[in-house]
């Protein structure tokens, strides 16, 4: 059987092809996005590729170091991986979404004390796995290095006289602390999972439901619904707290004098708004997780 699943599943006609994270850091979280997003996600993580007739798409499980190359080709129609692979792979694709997941940094180190700026870059052996990125970044500053491609684990390539300085995307730094490494210069690029798509032509005809569908994940995770019970000489002073999306919805109560108020609120900060609310009059406040939403 062909590990490429692109040449063992014929094209299904009217299916939205949408390339997925088969494993890696990525991988779960956008499983689990999309789940929530209501599409069908594979049990088995052996499958290279699941049709969901019922929501109309079929997904592709992928290297996301390849996902930005097979939508930049046209073979498939969207795709999910990181900004820091999307602009590194070079493909004519380009970001459609931030989805708020796998967040890092793009930093390049070395032994402390051997570089203290980015510009003494020139002239040295730098290993990384992102190819793409650290020749961009050099031409963008006019400076000429040596870059190595490693595929993984840059870190101990100075260790073993391979190279100079690493680049590589780090969460917190602490592997190349470990290592002995001191990080230099500013965070060169601020990666997360993005959705992309092609740059060069349209988006397909049902693009737009499935951003949708993850603009309204992205907003139930965000956001939380608020109710409570207020006097109605609090109103006013109430709503400008908890103005919601569009507008609040006030309802009147059969107590006379209270109304009921529904709001969205932003999920951080939520506590702190309760204590507010209280400390003006309202009772019976309370929060409840939004699970998918259409703005």
């Amino acid at each position: 059987m062909s590990d490429d699943p692109l040449r063992t599943a014929p094209p299904q006609g009217g299916l939205l092809r949408i390339a997925v994270p088969n494993k890696g850091s990525l991988a779960a979280a956008a499983a689990e996005m999309l789940r929530e997003a209501g599409y069908r996600q594979r049990s088995d993580s052996k499958e290279l590729t699941l049709i969901d007739p019922e929501n109309g798409v079929e997904f592709f499980y992928l290297r996301p170091r390849d996902i930005a190359l097979y939508v930049g080709s046209g073979t498939l129609d969207v795709g999910i991986t990181g900004r820091d692979l999307l602009l590194d792979s070079g493909a004519k694709a380009e970001e459609a979404l931030a989805l708020g997941f796998g967040r890092s940094r793009f930093r390049f180190a070395a032994r402390p004390g051997e570089l203290t700026d980015l510009d003494h870059l020139a002239g040295r052996r730098i290993a990384t796995s992102y190819v793409g990125l650290v020749r961009r970044h050099l031409e963008e500053r006019g400076l000429e290095a040596e870059v190595i491609r490693l595929d993984g684990a840059v870190e101990t390539s100075i260790q073993l006289g391979v190279a100079d300085v690493v680049a590589d995307v780090v969460e917190t730094g602490s592997t190349l602390l470990q290592a002995g490494l001191q990080i230099i210069g500013d965070v060169v690029l601020e990666s997360e999972a993005v959705v992309v798509t092609r740059s060069d032509a349209p988006h397909p005809a049902d693009f737009e439901v499935f951003r949708r569908r993850i603009d309204g994940v992205l907003v139930a995770r965000s956001y939380v619904m608020m109710d409570y019970d207020i006097p109605d000489a609090a109103v006013e002073q109430a709503v400008g707290l908890t103005p919601g999306i569009e507008s609040p919805t006030v309802s009147p109560l059969h107590r006379e004098g209270w109304v009921a108020v529904r709001s969205m609120v932003p999920r951080d900060g939520a506590q702190r708004l309760m204590d507010r609310l209280y400390e003006i009059g309202a009772r019976g406040i309370l929060l409840t997780d939004i699970h998918a939403c259409r703005l």
